[in-house]
């Protein structure tokens, strides 16, 4: 029996793939502070904002398994608000989430794989990666940053048989949404912060379902050959090609015409 240890698996993307990962037979150990187990999945409480908390989770995690095929950094939440009016503690929060939690556990899973001599880890990162989105501005850089680590880590663990992926999903119908923490400080001064907000968040309820992303995780889970990058949805993988082929300045402005 193949094993998936993924963080963030209580609701949303991580939760859909819990389920789609259980349904194709695989021992599944949930990683999170609000989960529960079941006949099917280990659950383990962890915060990934606290090392000894996600290194005491891989401890017991291996309890229950001698090997994990496969770890889904899936764990986020976004904050939303004017660059100048969001304090630097919010932006460390965002980052120590969405960033720093996902190198905690990498860091603690990797002398496990590196043992096995096998391995996939795969990052949940975000369109908003590519393009970064007005009023989401620390999400967008946090995600950004992880998609530059994960490329970074490919190389360094390829030696050890270990593949690292990341899949970029564009908007998705989940309680993502409303988890968002949604400052309305300066709003006086940008007066377009609401209204982008609302149109973003209106996207995002529109959007795909979480058992879409859930789907292209499992086939970066199992596929032969992985690439470094996914995009979760084919208009989203649109908008990131021509990220990459038209002007920056071009792109950006597209942006802002969008959500200012």
């Amino acid at each position: 029996m193949r094993t998936v240890l993924l963080t963030g698996g209580s609701s949303g993307i991580g939760l859909a793939a819990v389920q789609l990962f259980v349904s194709k037979g695989w021992r599944v150990i949930e990683l999170s502070r609000s989960g529960q187990s079941s006949a099917s999945v280990v659950h383990i409480h962890c915060d990934v904002t606290d090392e000894a908390s996600v290194y005491a989770a891989l401890e017991e995690a291996m309890t229950h398994t001698d090997r994990i095929d496969v770890v889904v950094s899936n764990a986020g939440f976004g904050i939303s608000g004017p660059i100048e009016f969001t304090s630097v503690e919010e932006a460390k929060k965002q980052f120590d989430v969405n960033f720093f939690g996902a190198m905690r556990l990498v860091k603690a899973v990797l002398p496990i794989l590196r043992k096995q001599h096998n391995g996939r880890i795969l990052f949940t990162s975000s369109v908003a990666a590519d393009l970064s989105i007005p009023y989401q501005s620390f999400y967008s850089a946090s995600k950004s940053a992880l998609n530059a680590m994960a490329l970074a880590l490919a190389n360094e663990v390829r030696a050890f048989g270990i593949g690292v992926s990341v899949l970029m999903p564009g908007d998705v119908a989940t309680g993502f949404t409303a988890a968002r923490e949604k400052s309305i400080a300066g709003a006086d001064v940008y007066p377009n912060v609401l209204s982008a907000v609302a149109a973003m968040e209106r996207d995002e309820q529109a959007g795909m379902t979480p058992m879409h992303m859930a789907k292209c995780l499992y086939r970066m889970a199992t596929c032969r050959c992985l690439k470094p990058m996914y995009v979760g949805g084919t208009i989203y993988g649109i908008f990131c090609l021509l990220n990459r082929l038209l002007p920056k300045r071009l792109v950006n402005a597209i942006v802002g015409k969008l959500y200012c």
